[in-house]
């Protein structure tokens, strides 16, 4: 990315949710407060590209959001409403643009409870959430997820709609631990979505580190949720590993043969400390229990090294809170590194979720690995190919393909 689309990503993670929360309680228009910041972002795009950042970009980005609110319900005819609603406004309502930078995290957290409301569609939460509180543009989120820009940006304006007509307040609910799991899990899935759709590498923002730092921000905000931290330390582990994800042609790399001293250990550490913090809570839960499968892997210095006993028992723990078919898939991996005899008993796993998974192509990829382990490299390759037809991830696809170059059998071989 050029300078300034680097300076204009980090301010838009840092101000975007807090502009859309101010001119929202400024205007009392989610619609005008989401779509001023908006324009506000792609006006910085070409401007800023063109003349260099401004000095104080933050400031510039609160005082076009909201010149662009004014013009908006001005242009809605409501200048009586705006003037009254202006007239009515104290400075302690309205930030001042030169008090843009630094502001308190917990005044996204309002803003991201509302995004991750229940009543919208959770492909719909996720859209919302990239737009609204991490200032990710429509063209940029349809393009990291490949889908089509129009349709995306109906999925927002239905969202939107969604919130006035169903009264949707820009507030943290009195009941927050019934409504913290859908925060975690939109943050969760923004990165698992950055995570699928990453071909390693993009001249778009890194959407992988944004999820890490929403999930700080939620966890930092909620202090005393021990979840809130286990998905902040998931996170961090995971992306910690992003530089050794792939190759420098772009091809993924599998864990067990990245080359770990390329790993953030920085990185790693702080998600160690995130991961205490949510251990001294004493109210475990799945995210902190994934975490410290990651954190297992982390602190291996190498594949073969692994705690894989430690990990198989931490996923035993996680299997009673959450039994679903892609844990059991991954326990099954763990299990097949326990020793002779394992990788059959991991099989006979894999081959029970066929009905569950059948179209989840990372099932056919783990069964093909355990097919050749246990020595029937043919059906293994059939398995490769059921894989290869089931993703459209170009880095998949390609390691996929590699590895039937690797061990090019037929069934009839």
């Amino acid at each position: 990315m050029s300078g300034a689309d680097t300076t204009l990503a980090a301010v838009a993670r840092e101000e975007t949710g807090r502009l859309v929360t101010a001119l929202y309680r400024r205007f009392g228009d989610f619609d005008v407060a989401e779509e001023a910041v908006q324009g506000a972002l792609l006006e910085a795009v070409t401007q800023w590209r063109r003349d260099g950042p401004p000095r104080n970009p933050a400031a510039w980005l609160t005082t076009a959001a909201q010149r662009n609110a004014l013009d908006l319900l001005r242009g809605r005819g409501r200048r009586r409403q705006v003037t009254q609603r202006l007239a009515a406004t104290t400075e302690e309502e309205v930030p001042a643009a030169d008090e843009a930078v630094g502001v308190d995290a917990d005044d996204r957290l309002p803003l991201l409870f509302a995004c991750a409301h229940p009543a919208l569609a959770p492909e719909v939460r996720l859209a919302l959430t990239l737009r609204a509180v991490m200032g990710l543009t429509t063209p940029q989120i349809a393009r990291a997820f490949l889908v089509n820009e129009s349709t995306l940006a109906q999925r927002i304006v239905r969202a939107k709609r969604k919130i006035v007509a169903t009264g949707i307040d820009l507030r943290v609910p009195e009941d927050v631990d019934g409504r913290l799991p859908d925060v975690l899990a939109v943050v969760y899935l923004t990165y698992n979505e950055a995570y699928v759709a990453s071909t390693g590498g993009s001249e778009d923002r890194d959407l992988g580190a944004d999820a890490v730092w929403l999930a700080g921000v939620v966890a930092r905000s909620l202090p005393r949720k021990a979840e809130a931290w286990g998905l902040s330390a998931l996170l961090a582990m995971q992306h910690a590993r992003a530089a050794a994800r792939f190759t420098a042609r772009g091809e993924l790399v599998l864990l067990r043969d990245q080359d770990r001293s390329l790993w953030d250990r920085r990185a790693i550490d702080q998600a160690g400390e995130d991961l205490q913090r949510a251990a001294a809570l004493r109210s475990p839960g799945p995210y902190q229990l994934q975490a410290a499968i990651a954190m297992c892997h982390a602190e291996a210095p190498s594949w073969s090294q692994t705690d894989w006993r430690q990990i198989a028992t931490l996923y035993g723990l996680l299997m009673d809170i959450d039994p679903s078919p892609v844990v059991r898939l991954n326990a099954s991996i763990a299990l097949a590194q326990l020793g002779p005899g394992q990788a059959e008993r991991a099989l006979a796993e894999v081959e029970a979720l066929g009905p569950h998974l059948a179209g989840y192509h990372l099932l056919h990829a783990t069964r093909a690995e355990l097919l050749r382990l246990v020595g029937r490299p043919a059906e293994a390759a059939a398995a490769d190919r059921q894989a290869l037809a089931l993703t459209s991830n170009d880095a998949e696809r390609r390691l996929l393909q590699t590895r039937l170059r690797r061990h090019p059998l037929t069934d009839g071989s």
